[in-house]
């Protein structure tokens, strides 16, 4: 069967179908077989993406992998009812699973049934998030004096509830991976409060910290071409300025922590 990535949270903005783009480039890149479904069927971020990168591929005949993508309803159909959504998934999951060795799922940022289902069949979960106490709210309640922390998110708890299920279907335990988007190099004060709240925060409820990307300019200008860090020598944009040489070993490195089977760092 093949091995599913999700990429969720109850937040947006914090560069979620960016990241699932990277990883699902990298794979390919490694010469892995990738599937891929979007479950943010008003937005479509990662869909788009990948038709981005169809037509520039159309336009330009510049060879570049591709991943599989499934249908799923429309945004016309995004307020129908669970029950079809779930069935339309369930069906993309199965169209995927024999000819892929990697299905990635991106989540939209918000609770829904169809987030439900995807968590509880990761085998990664990759949850982004930007570093601030604004997303740390996604993961846990802080005091405001002390920071620390007084319970576990909604979010958090439907994680719990998909580990539950999972474990009872006898399946392998959910890797639970948070990554830090947007780091600054300003504020230190806030980067470290922000940073050992997470540290202690992942012992009590189960998730590995992993890097995340930075804010930079390029991940915004490559969308519109459906590229990524790992296309830009293939597609004649010559060599690397030093802010891009240092995005694409972020990517580089989160992938190596994600210790995905059988992927070994070589992009």
């Amino acid at each position: 069967m093949a091995y599913i990535i999700v990429f969720g949270n109850e937040k947006g903005g914090s560069g979620k179908s960016t990241t699932a783009m990277h990883v699902l480039t990298a794979l390919l890149r490694s010469g892995f077989k990738v599937g891929a479904v979007d479950l943010d069927l008003r937005q479509r971020t990662l869909g788009r993406y990948i038709e981005n990168r169809r037509e520039y591929v159309r336009k330009t005949d510049v060879t570049l992998p591709q991943p599989q993508l499934a249908e799923m309803p429309t945004a016309a159909d995004a307020d129908a009812d669970d029950e079809v959504k779930l069935v339309a998934f369930q069906k993309a999951i199965l169209s995927l699973d024999e000819a892929n060795d990697f299905i990635v799922v991106d989540c939209a940022g918000s609770h829904s049934a169809l987030a439900e289902l995807a968590h509880a069949m990761a085998d990664t979960l990759v949850t982004p998030m930007n570093d601030s106490f604004v997303d740390f709210d996604l993961l846990a309640r802080i005091d405001p004096e002390t920071t620390a922390v007084t319970g576990p998110s909604v979010y958090s708890e439907m994680v719990w509830e998909a580990r539950k299920a999972r474990a009872e279907t006898g399946a392998r335990p959910i890797d639970w991976i948070v990554t830090r988007n947007r780091v600054g190099a300003q504020n230190m004060h806030n980067k470290r409060k922000v940073g050992a709240a997470l540290k202690d925060l992942s012992r009590r409820i189960g998730f590995r910290l992993a890097p995340g990307f930075s804010d930079r300019v390029v991940f915004r200008e490559l969308f519109p071409h459906g590229l990524t860090l790992l296309d830009i020598k293939d597609v004649g944009g010559g060599s690397l300025n030093i802010s891009n040489v240092a995005a694409r070993q972020e990517v580089r490195d989160l992938v190596a922590e994600l210790k995905l089977p059988g992927v070994e760092v070589t992009f």
